[in-house]
């Protein structure tokens, strides 16, 4: 079927290839060809020929086109057949660009090897991003986001996270795969019946895997590790929130910003700044300051309140938050 607003790379410059160009289609190839390995696809004729490029807020997104000689390896590929795969794509590319030169649809002074070598830089810092296993201190904790983020920002999902502490320090492995749109709203509501934007659940799931990772629980159903997060950790964050304040953000937003005013503390400070800790640096320094949202659109008597927890027993405003909990 056709790919809507897709086009060849021909057709994405108008008269000459201008280097930038070039380079973005490059770097969209190599974001596609990390993609197919991690699932464990050898494609085999990799160039720009065979890809589909669609507009993606000012760069590229790429699309396998044909895929005759590709080969799906349950059991993922060796080393050596994303080598292949990657000096193929490395020397076709170069052939593609010196074509175009050719022709006189080249910049003047664009270097087609050069342009070709990118593909093999770029393909190997997304690989490493992917794959490297990190190991810190145990009080450098919040390092986990940052690198979730990274993946994040490349356009990659966390599918499993595990921690393991060694002499060294805490090793942590992360398994990415990419996912399809709705897939994190849908999965956060199967496992605590939170209905948030799909930003929003990407968080939270983020920060529930986190959850789940450092638990000493040896449960076989994430729903539990769901429910003792939904318990734990975001129901007493939304109900700190003094009332007077609950009209500034729906509770989602509140605990994305509650969570990313974490990370800016601990790395300001360089070590895991407690929950609790936070959120009443939080209320005071940011959410006092903000207008309230609630009110912009609705009428002023709207105040934020805990969202319906699917399975979860009613909180009211009166429960008292166990502080012990916000680590």
């Amino acid at each position: 079927s056709h790919l809507r607003f897709s086009m060849p790379y021909r057709a994405l410059f108008t008269r000459v290839l201008r280097p930038d160009t070039a380079n973005r289609l490059v770097d969209a190839l190599a974001v596609l060809l990390v993609r197919l390995h991690n699932v464990g696809f050898y494609w085999g004729d990799v160039s720009l020929s065979n890809t589909l490029f669609r507009r993606d807020a000012g760069a590229f997104a790429a699309y396998l086109v044909d895929a005759e000689t590709g080969e799906l390896h349950e059991e993922g590929l060796t080393d050596g057949q994303r080598a292949y795969d990657l000096d193929l794509a490395r020397t076709n590319i170069a052939g593609e660009i010196m074509d175009l030169a050719a022709g006189g649809r080249l910049e003047h002074g664009v270097d087609a090897v050069a342009i070709a070598d990118g593909i093999v830089s770029s393909y190997r810092s997304l690989w490493a991003e992917l794959t490297a296993q990190e190991s810190f201190d145990v009080s450098e904790t919040w390092r986990i986001t940052e690198r979730v983020e990274r993946l994040n920002a490349l356009g990659f999902d966390i599918d499993e996270m595990s921690m393991s502490t060694t002499a060294d320090g805490t090793v942590v492995e992360i398994q990415p795969k990419v996912v399809d749109a709705g897939h994190h709203q849908r999965r956060l509501i199967r496992l605590t019946g939170l209905d948030v934007e799909e930003n929003q659940a990407r968080r939270l799931l983020n920060d529930l895997d986190e959850f789940r990772a450092r638990s000493t629980k040896q449960w076989s159903d994430e729903e539990m590790y769901a429910h003792e997060w939904l318990t734990r950790v975001f129901e007493p964050v939304v109900r700190a929130i003094p009332y007077e304040l609950r009209a500034k953000l729906e509770p989602a937003e509140v605990f994305h910003q509650v969570l990313e005013h974490r990370w800016y503390l601990s790395q300001a400070q360089g070590r895991s700044v407690p929950l609790a800790e936070v959120l009443t640096s939080y209320i005071n320094e940011v959410l006092r300051h903000r207008r309230d949202e609630a009110t912009i659109m609705g009428p002023p008597t709207e105040t934020m309140s805990l969202p319906v927890i699917t399975g979860a027993n009613p909180v009211s405003d009166d429960d008292e938050v166990d502080w012990r909990d916000l680590v």
